[in-house]
C-alpha cells in the first residue's frame, strides 16, 4: 500500500484537492440548520400597546349619564325661565335653546356608551397606554420611567358608583394621564401596580 509521498507530484496535488473537497462538504452536511434558529428582531415596545387591552367599568355608562343629567338640569333650569319670561323672544333664542336641548340628549343618551366603547387603558413594565374621547379620540403612550406620581380619586357620585379614577403624571408637556370610570378596587390595584413597576424602573422622571 502506498502513501502519498510515494505518488508523484501531480497525482499528489489531485489527492489533496479531492480530500479538501471531501472534507469541505462533510463538515458543511454536519452544520445544523440555523436559518430557522435565529430569533426576530425585538419588536418596538409600543406596538404591543396599540389597542389597548382593558376597558372601563361597565357602571361608567350610568356614572357619566348621571353626571350629564346632573348638567342638564342646571343648564336648563337656567335657561328655560329665561326663555319663556322675556316677552319679546327672536327666532334665534328660539334655535338656541333647541340646541341646548339637543346636546343634553345627546350627553345623556349617545355620549356615555361611546365612550365606553372608546375609552380603554392598558400598563406593562414599559408604558402605560390609555385611549380616550366620544367624538374624537385621543391616544396617549408614556414610558414608566418617566412617572413622576400616581394619585387615586373618587368623588361623591364616583363612590356612589364604586368607581375611580387614577391620574399618572409624567415629565411631559402633555400633561398627566386620567384613566376614569375604573372600579374602585381596580383603581386601587393599579395604582399599587404602577407604583411598583415605576419604583422598580431605572429612569429619568425629571
Amino acid at each position: 500500500m502506498h502513501g502519498l509521498a510515494d505518488l508523484p507530484p501531480a497525482t499528489q496535488g489531485e489527492a489533496l484537492s479531492y480530500a479538501c473537497g471531501r472534507l469541505v462538504r462533510v463538515t458543511h452536511d454536519a452544520l445544523p440548520e440555523t436559518s430557522h434558529d435565529v430569533p426576530a428582531a425585538p419588536r418596538d415596545p409600543s406596538d404591543a400597546l396599540r389597542v389597548p387591552a382593558h376597558r372601563v367599568s361597565p357602571r361608567a355608562i350610568n356614572y357619566w349619564r348621571t353626571k350629564a343629567a346632573i348638567g342638564a338640569v342646571i343648564t336648563l333650569g337656567i335657561a328655560l325661565p329665561i326663555y319663556f319670561l322675556v316677552p319679546s323672544r327672536p327666532w334665534w333664542a328660539t334655535a338656541l335653546l333647541a340646541l341646548v336641548i339637543l346636546f343634553d340628549v345627546v350627553e345623556l343618551f349617545v355620549v356615555p356608551k361611546l365612550r365606553f366603547k372608546i375609552h380603554r387603558w392598558e400598563v406593562n413594565d414599559i408604558a402605560i397606554h390609555t385611549r380616550v374621547g366620544w367624538l374624537g379620540r385621543e391616544s396617549r403612550i408614556a414610558p414608566l420611567s418617566r412617572v413622576q406620581t400616581v394619585d387615586s380619586n373618587q368623588g361623591p357620585l364616583m363612590r356612589r358608583f364604586r368607581l375611580a379614577s387614577v391620574t399618572v403624571t409624567t415629565a411631559s408637556a402633555a400633561g398627566p394621564i386620567t384613566i376614569t370610570g375604573l372600579d374602585a378596587d381596580d383603581a386601587r390595584e393599579l395604582v399599587v401596580q404602577l407604583t411598583e413597576i415605576t419604583a422598580a424602573t431605572e429612569g429619568d422622571a425629571t
